[in-house]
């Protein structure tokens, strides 16, 4: 494949809510199949995707500039990716998940 399949995770408070369910949300290329985006999150994470979700959002009209003009803005795909309760992406590690995680390092490095 030549192009990008993954551009970006997208990162709101309703995406961050879904990580708890162990669903992960990214922006993705709208050529990409959700095949393709399985194999890519699988590669790149190295994780197993149970499911994979697509909604290809329109490009909003927004009025600007001195004559109130329609421009509008970029159309994306957004992918919902569902992954098994056991295994999760770092990328989306929560401010709380990153606390917990130093405090069990201080825990194991004082029992040494």
């Amino acid at each position: 494949m030549n192009w990008q399949i993954l551009k970006k995770p997208k990162i709101t408070e309703k995406s961050m809510a879904q990580v708890a369910h162990s669903r992960y949300t990214f922006e993705v290329s709208k050529d990409a199949s959700k095949e393709d985006i399985k194999r890519e999150v699988e590669k790149q994470f190295s994780v197993k995707v149970l499911n994979v979700r697509t909604i290809n959002y329109k490009p909003k009209a927004k009025r600007a500039g001195k004559t109130r003009r329609i421009t509008y803005g970029a159309a994306f795909k957004k992918a919902i990716v569902l992954l098994p309760t056991d295994q999760k992406i770092d990328l989306f590690e929560t401010a709380t998940e990153k606390k917990e995680s130093k405090k069990k390092k201080k825990k194991e490095e004082v029992k040494k």
